[in-house]
């Protein structure tokens, strides 16, 4: 097949060299553009992530040589070369949604990793086996933007990539309320242990912005299209502590929740055994062939062992039992910079292909 041109926007960060790992051999995508800000601009890529190439795996020989391009002074040259962009760009969020819907207005499709327009109510964010109908707000948003194939979509916060897949398959017994505690990989932070060496042998107990997100991102997940919007569900009612721990790569979760109609624990381990999205349902070259792997053993899902099952794209659950508080907790465990970040991403980017939302020039 021919594969759809695609440019990293960001290219330069550790969620943008995520990217590259996983389109440096992609069935469908052809990594033709690297953009990044004004002081990578003009260098090779090697030359602009020399000593800050963050990946266990080696710089892509195709990346080595592409002349990074200025994010925002080559918009205009960038649209025209491909055909969407992934964006992960390091700015403030007003400079961030005006540089995406730039991309946008320029007709090309903008695949975004940035929090900035995760609360437009017109930008659909998707993950792929949960809410693939949200897309269905594609067409509000073009209209608004004044668009034929340009639009945003976003992907959700990595803090919530493991308990919201893993609660999601319950909802038909109505979730009532849900207390959960994330315990966050540095990388989350665009870190290494090198580059942030206060984070070995610590925990800081406050991540900026991150149990915001934890909070109301399922709502918005939950919620459902409405005259050209999107809808946030009303219930149920979420907590979170959001907490950073010397940890290179993972996010795990602590997750306690009470249903208004109780189910049994073989009620979650058969949905969690049979659960399939759209993403499966369509095959997609990065979604997981099992999306959620329950784990009867005590010690279990381990970060080390468990992050990077079926590329890193699945959701390992764990230690499900009564709670005296609430009706049950589990432990669950995603990889952060792969379903959490750019992963998740490219998944999503997959989807919106295969449903033609994006099409080639």
């Amino acid at each position: 097949m021919e594969k759809y041109k695609v440019g990293i926007v960001g290219a330069t960060g550790m969620v943008g060299q995520r990217f590259i790992t996983l389109i440096s051999e992609h069935p469908w995508f052809e990594l033709t553009v690297l953009a990044a800000s004004t002081r990578s601009a003009g260098k090779t890529y090697e030359e602009a992530v020399a000593g800050r190439w963050a990946m266990e795996a080696p710089l892509p020989e195709k990346a080595k040589s592409i002349v990074v391009m200025d994010a925002v002074e080559d918009a205009e040259k960038i649209a025209d070369a491909v055909d969407f962009i992934f964006c992960a760009v390091d700015m403030k969020k007003d400079e961030i949604r005006a540089l995406e819907e730039r991309y946008a207005k320029l007709e090309c499709p903008v695949v975004s990793n940035n929090s900035a327009h995760r609360w437009t109510p017109d930008v659909p964010m998707v993950v792929p086996e949960l809410n693939p109908e949200h897309l269905d707000v594609i067409a509000a948003q073009k209209e608004r933007l004044g668009t034929k194939r340009g639009f945003i979509a976003v992907k959700s916060n990595c803090s919530i990539q493991n308990y919201v897949p893993a609660l999601h398959p319950m909802r038909e017994f109505g979730i009532d309320k849900i207390l959960v505690c994330t315990y966050q990989a540095i990388s989350g932070a665009g870190k290494t242990f090198e580059r942030w060496p206060e984070m070995v042998d610590n925990v800081i107990p406050y991540i900026g912005g991150e149990e915001e997100k934890s909070e109301q991102e399922p709502l918005k997940i939950w919620g459902h299209v409405e005259n050209g919007e999107i809808v946030k569900a009303t219930e149920p009612a979420i907590t979170a502590q959001c907490i950073r721990v010397p940890v290179s790569n993972g996010h795990m979760s602590a997750t306690f929740v009470s249903f208004k109609n109780k189910p049994t624990i073989e009620d979650f381990t058969s949905r969690w055994a049979n659960f399939k999205g759209r993403a499966q349902e369509l095959n997609l070259p990065s979604a997981p062939k099992q999306f959620l792997h329950y784990f009867e053993e005590n010690d279990r899902p381990q970060t080390k062992s468990e992050r990077e099952i079926e590329h890193g794209m699945a959701v390992s659950i764990g230690r499900l039992r009564p709670d005296s508080q609430y009706d049950y907790k589990f432990i669950a465990l995603s990889h952060n910079t792969l379903r959490g970040a750019a992963g998740g991403a490219v998944l999503l980017a997959e989807l919106l292909c295969a449903e033609n939302y994006i099409t080639r020039k």
